[in-house]
């Protein structure tokens, strides 16, 4: 065997080894996640939006009120904070928000929702005891969104861009609850 050949065995047994040692003590990277991590985007003009997060799925539990608790900052999602990027400043409910990106946690109440844009970017959304790691002192801006009731529930947890009407909303649904932010 030549030479060339023994190196890119020895490259490709280094890559699989590697691969296998991160899988294992890292992240298991070829199992199927229990909420899947998405990316949504909206882009008109020169405005970019962007907003990452993880799905859980409703698996006949009792979403709000039981699963994510009334009247608690909730991580808006599952695993990962969910992160809102904006490349120019906006009007949130007709409040400034700058450009930038921001972790977005939402407060869960019975007609309305908080809605908090955070400067503070976070790697994980809940800490080692299952609370938020959510820090009110770098909320850049707090809303209430009235609560839309559903006739029939979104299985898995989405949030959206909307902008259907002309006017743009930031949308969230799970169970038979959706939210909608209103963007300008």
């Amino acid at each position: 065997m030549n030479n060339f050949l023994k190196r890119l065995i020895l490259i490709l047994f280094a890559i699989a080894l590697g691969l296998f040692l991160y899988s294992t003590f890292v992240e298991n990277i070829f199992a199927k996640r229990l909420s899947p991590k998405d990316t949504v985007k909206f882009e008109l003009n020169d405005l970019e939006l962007k907003v990452f997060y993880n799905r859980p799925f409703k698996k006949n539990r009792k979403i709000f009120g039981g699963l994510v608790p009334y009247n608690q900052v909730w991580r808006t999602g599952a695993n990962e904070a969910t992160t809102f990027e904006t490349n120019k400043a906006l009007e949130v409910a007709g409040m400034p928000l700058p450009a930038g990106k921001y972790t977005l946690w939402t407060v869960p109440k019975d007609s309305v929702w908080t809605v908090i844009f955070n400067s503070k970017q976070y790697s994980w959304g809940v800490d080692s005891e299952m609370k938020p790691m959510w820090d009110p002192n770098y909320d850049a801006l707090n809303i209430e969104v009235p609560v839309q009731n559903l006739n029939k529930p979104v299985e898995q947890f989405t949030i959206a861009f909307d902008n259907s009407t002309d006017n743009l909303f930031l949308t969230m649904a799970w169970d038979v609850i959706k939210i909608s932010v209103p963007l300008k």
